[in-house]
């Protein structure tokens, strides 16, 4: 009789803690535009006093032991929700980042790629050879592709209060349920989307709530369609709870290629259904984790295409806590 296949150990779920900044990962990009925030404040400091003066009249809130120098709400970008302090909107002169077709959390590398870009394409345009001519065609491909990488379109968000929309763009993955600590039962109902090189790569909120937990768990790096992926890779995961007291969490998923992890929302944060509050730099996968004892009505199937904020995952048909014989 053959012996019985030994189950793997159950694996204890991470305590909550908040994150230190948008991108716990870190990376070069990261680090280039940390470098150049500090350069802008020195020289605002030395060159313009009086607005230094005048905005720090005009910051908001409270961050006792604050380790972050914020001057201005430009500042805020990298630490938004690690940070007490804030500006309010009327103030905040650089809103209009906001309205650009582009993930403000990815301006830094569309900068510094188009500026390397047009460095190179510069001189082998010039020139008359066919290899040279084929570089540079290359190069301009790379180009419009981090450019296309980092887009951000408007989404319209289902009016529908039943509705659990997706948090990224991908494709369907899997549909099942999985063993998780932080769920009545110690079940989820698993939802996994892949998300290709040619995805709109921000997440935004598949539900309406307040941001319970945000934990970052450091780890590999491989295909992100592997099945132990969302066990072995890096991972940012963020639960809201609804205001009936569903739990809904949402995990980033790194993977081969995708290394870098943004979540700007903060501890304690109201967010609306459909609202941006992070982003996957690369490719990866996003998983959706609700209690698997949920009454619910799926909409999708494996192999299905969803977009962020748009497509409808599932209805939920019932109240949270209400019973069948309500």
């Amino acid at each position: 009789m053959p012996s019985a296949r030994p189950q793997p150990a159950a694996v204890a779920e991470p305590a909550p803690s908040p994150l230190a900044c948008i991108q716990p990962g870190g990376g070069l990009f990261f680090a280039i535009e940390a470098g150049w925030d500090r350069l802008r404040r020195r020289w605002l400091r030395l060159a313009r006093p009086g607005y230094v003066r005048r905005m720090l009249t005009l910051r908001q809130g409270d961050c006792p032991g604050c380790p972050h120098d914020i001057i201005d709400p430009r500042d805020l970008k990298l630490w938004r929700n690690a940070c007490g302090f804030w500006f309010r909107p009327e103030d905040d002169r650089f809103r209009w980042r906001d309205r650009l077709p582009l993930a403000r959390a990815g301006l830094t590398e569309v900068v510094v790629v188009s500026l390397v870009a047009l460095a190179l394409l510069a001189p082998l345009v010039a020139t008359r050879d066919l290899r040279w001519l084929a570089l540079a065609a290359v190069i301009a491909f790379l180009w419009f592709e981090m450019l296309w990488f980092f887009r951000d379109p408007e989404r319209e968000i289902p009016d529908d209060p039943a509705a659990l929309v997706s948090p990224a763009d991908g494709l369907i993955t899997h549909l099942e349920e999985v063993d998780s600590a932080d769920f009545p039962g110690g079940r989820a109902f698993r939802i996994s989307m892949w998300l290709s090189p040619l995805d709109v790569h921000l997440n935004r909120m598949p539900r309406a709530g307040r941001v319970v937990a945000l934990r970052y768990l450091p780890g590999r790096f491989v295909n992100a369609r592997r099945e132990d992926a969302a066990r072995i890779n890096e991972q940012l995961w963020m639960d809201l709870v609804e205001p009936g007291g569903r739990r809904v969490r949402v995990i980033q998923i790194s993977g081969a290629l995708a290394r870098r992890l943004v979540c700007w929302a903060r501890l304690g944060e109201e967010l609306g259904a459909g609202e941006r509050y992070g982003l996957i730099k690369y490719g990866s996968r996003c998983d959706i984790l609700l209690p698997a004892a949920e009454p619910r009505e799926l909409t999708v199937a494996i192999g299905d295409k969803v977009n962020a904020g748009r497509s409808i995952l599932l209805r939920f048909t019932k109240a949270h806590g209400e019973t069948s014989g309500n």
